[in-house]
């Protein structure tokens, strides 16, 4: 729980860091931090990842964009070099874009993506043909990087993502130890109403009630 508090408190320093440092990042835009605001919507308690060497430290990656270079906070990987973490959202999103940034050689070289699929692990992702979506991603070690990448989405494939589960395969040396320190999600978020379904499941748990209005009916119809 104690990463999840911290994260809350880093949302909190948005508007005050993009104010104090417009000027060092203006390649950015003023507003580009704040549009990495997914990170709050996302459910943070269940995100779960497979094959981290340290238990719920793929959690720790999901934080304020401000705190993007933190490299305290990070996921590596445990018997190999491939990692799957399953990231569920409060309610629905439209996401945009995807952020990723690695650890040097130990960077991630690829990505893929499945939505709103529950059975993602390493017994079924290899069988899974395509993924909704997938990228090369930048070389550290080659391409000098002053910011986090970005990567964009088929916005028709992913405008209504209750979950997403990404597939790093592989690191960009070779080597057996992948390692995050921060992914960032873009995009809009919108509330899921669940009183309808609430409405229609107690119609449906009432039947009966429902045979009693059709007799009564039936019954007038008869007396008249």
């Amino acid at each position: 729980m104690s990463h999840h508090s911290h994260q809350h408190s880093g949302a909190c320093g948005h508007e005050s860091h993009d104010h104090d440092h417009d000027h060092d990042h203006d390649h950015d835009g003023p507003d580009r931090g704040a549009e990495f605001t997914l990170y709050k919507h996302i459910d943070i308690d269940n995100i779960r990842a497979f094959n981290e060497a340290e238990t719920d430290s793929a959690k720790k990656i999901f934080k304020a964009w401000d705190d993007r270079f933190d490299e305290t906070k990070f996921v590596e990987t445990d018997s190999d070099e491939q990692l799957i973490i399953f990231i569920p959202f409060t309610g629905s999103v439209k996401l945009k874009s995807i952020a990723v940034r690695g650890y040097g050689e130990h960077s991630p070289s690829s990505m893929k993506a499945y939505i709103n699929r529950e059975d993602v692990d390493f017994s079924t992702v290899e069988s899974i043909n395509p993924a909704d979506q997938e990228w090369e991603l930048i070389d550290p070690t080659v391409n000098s990087l002053n910011e986090v990448p970005e990567y964009p989405t088929r916005l028709t494939k992913f405008g209504n993502v209750r979950n997403l589960t990404l597939f790093f395969p592989g690191n960009v040396s070779g080597d057996d130890v992948t390692k995050l320190v921060y992914i960032g999600l873009k995009g809009e978020f919108t509330v899921i109403n669940k009183d309808p379904i609430i409405t229609i499941y107690e119609l449906a748990a009432n039947p009966t009630d429902h045979k009693k209005i059709g007799a009564a009916n039936e019954n007038a119809h008869a007396i008249q």
